[in-house]
């Protein structure tokens, strides 16, 4: 525990700051259950794989390649089953859904952790911004490819950020996602937590009244792989006050595991949550039109590079 943490009380969930993934799991038997992970390799991702195993899931591992999700899941409490899933190559990620649905699983819980963050330079793949790419797009078809297969009572979390506060002052650049009209490392970072938040309302508002829910967290700041394109001043910063200041691994796995799995979290439906309670998004976070406007671009994104697919 940081020592910040030791000072902030629990909210209203009776979880906070300082909870783990494991403390906020704790007594819950998840046995004969099913949950995808993105970026499930390292840091947080690992953490929450590793504790929901723990607790009797089958974990579906996805990492950027399957090597690494089978040599992250060795000697995990349950079998896992490894994923290539490659979230900036859309045929990874449409290889990926195939996949899951090969094996025949429904899903209990879909938890899109996977990113990258504030690459220093500007970088396109596929006529998008890479971050924006990965962040979002790789995730949207991922998630809306795998929706048949989400249990009645399924729960879908995308892994925001506070970051999504720093986004372009539009909210969402819709002229400029290439990023060739202008690019700001942190910026285009807010934008695609933005487009996290902003899709899990999206989805909750599909999910009315069907039982499945969708929901967007905020981890905390952790040191994790997440920071490898900081510069090494600020790599240095953040070890240094790593131990007085920010989350550990543990604490940083809590929300999103919390959010997945916890009874108590089903009463939460399009929200924005953080140290396992209700956190405060920006004004776009909460803007529906810009949402529903996102969703629809994405779709139309989607669409077009599955057409150069099958050209």
């Amino acid at each position: 525990m940081s020592l910040y943490g030791r000072f902030i009380p629990k909210g209203p969930s009776g979880f906070g700051y300082s909870s783990t993934a494991e403390e906020v799991s704790a007594g819950l038997d998840l046995r004969g259950k099913n949950y995808l992970i993105t970026g499930s390799n390292s840091g947080i991702g690992r953490e929450t794989a590793r504790v929901l195993s723990v607790r009797g899931a089958t974990v579906l591992m996805a990492a950027r390649s399957q090597a690494k999700a089978v040599e992250a899941g060795r000697n995990f409490a349950q079998s896992v089953i490894p994923l290539e899933c490659d979230l900036s190559q859309p045929g990874s990620v449409r290889q990926c859904v195939e996949q899951v649905k090969q094996t025949g699983r429904l899903l209990d819980g879909i938890i899109a952790n996977a990113g990258i963050m504030a690459l220093p330079r500007w970088e396109q793949r596929y006529g998008c911004e890479l971050q924006f790419l990965t962040n979002h797009v790789g995730h949207f078809i991922l998630i809306t490819g795998l929706l048949e297969q989400l249990g009645d009572k399924g729960r879908v979390t995308l892994v925001s950020s506070r970051a999504h506060h720093r986004t372009y002052a539009e909210g969402i650049q819709f002229d400029n996602l290439s990023g060739e009209k202008g690019y700001s490392p942190w910026q285009a970072y807010g934008q695609s937590k933005l487009a996290n938040l902003l899709m899990a309302r999206s989805l909750a508002k599909r999910f009315a009244n069907s039982g499945r829910l969708a929901n967007a967290i905020h981890p905390g700041v952790i040191v994790t792989n997440l920071g490898r394109h900081l510069p090494g001043v600020g790599r240095q910063l953040l070890r240094w006050i790593n131990p007085l200041f920010l989350k550990s691994i543990p604490a940083g796995a809590a929300t999103q595991t919390w959010v997945t799995v916890h009874p108590d979290a089903a009463q939460h439906q399009g929200q924005y949550l953080a140290d396992c309670n209700l956190g405060t998004t920006s004004a776009w976070g909460r803007d529906e039109l810009l949402a529903e406007r996102l969703w629809v671009e994405s779709e139309k994104i989607v669409s077009a590079l599955e057409q150069k697919a099958d050209a």
